[in-house]
């Protein structure tokens, strides 16, 4: 099977760093030991109140680190002229609500707000190859797909984060969105609660292309170390993958 993609999310080192203020732990060098440790690149959403990243953190990612950057966003004014000042490779469009803890679903695209297919439209523009958040509903998929997105990463939340006993079906939803993702023409990212238990049925998925991990990878670090806990993970997808 072929290469999976592993794009560590470094949000919360950020997230660490705004607790107390200052500038330790930096954002920038975590990107720095994942890509160093086999993250092949590196996930930041930039959020309309600055929770975490800063739009500095950004550009300097950009600037400093050689792996590809995916820039989390939302579709708003801001954002995209933000990112076609900086002119990521990838672009993540994902649902923000000011009060969320954390991204809670996917993008509802069968009901896309007025702006969405002009944001699209304008990153393609910009050379940024965008993604679109949503969830494992063929419906969805063939909506992002219509409205010009070249790929789609699926919300592995409910799966990854949802009773044990649910986890066959979530994963069996999740494998026909894969399927359905390719035959649209889509390329298949695929991220969200995954950790150590749930990434490898994921991982074996041959139409997923990436996964992106953030959150358990971070605090998992706080034992294990960064650099080892990016590890494990590339072991673990690389097995599921048979390479």
């Amino acid at each position: 099977m072929t290469h999976l993609d592993f794009s560590v999310n470094v949000d919360h080192v950020a997230t660490l760093r705004n607790a107390r203020g200052g500038t330790f732990p930096c954002p920038v060098e975590a990107a720095r030991i994942a890509v160093e440790a086999g993250a092949d690149g590196v996930t930041m959403h930039l959020r309309e109140d600055r929770r975490h990243i800063r739009d500095r953190d950004v550009e300097r990612v950009r600037a400093e680190i050689a792996a590809p950057l995916n820039f989390e966003m939302a579709a708003t004014e801001e954002m995209v002229a933000f990112a076609e000042r900086i002119r990521p490779p990838y672009c993540c469009l994902v649902p923000e609500k000011r009060a969320e803890l954390t991204t809670e679903g996917g993008l509802d695209v069968l009901r896309p707000g007025p702006f969405l297919k002009q944001a699209i439209a304008r990153l393609r523009l910009a050379g940024v190859r965008v993604s679109i958040f949503i969830e494992a509903d063929p419906a969805q998929i063939e909506a992002a797909a219509a409205l010009g997105a070249q790929a789609i990463e699926l919300h592995t939340g409910t799966y990854a984060e949802g009773p044990v006993e649910h986890r066959a079906a979530q994963l069996a939803r999740l494998k026909a969105g894969a399927a359905a993702a390719k035959a649209a023409g889509l390329l298949c990212h695929a991220g969200h609660g995954l950790n150590y238990d749930t990434v490898a049925d994921i991982a074996r998925m041959p139409e997923v292309t990436e996964v992106s991990i953030g959150h358990f990878l971070i605090s998992q670090s706080v034992f294990e170390g960064l650099g080892a806990t990016v590890r494990r993970f590339r072991a673990i997808m690389d097995a599921a993958r048979n390479i």
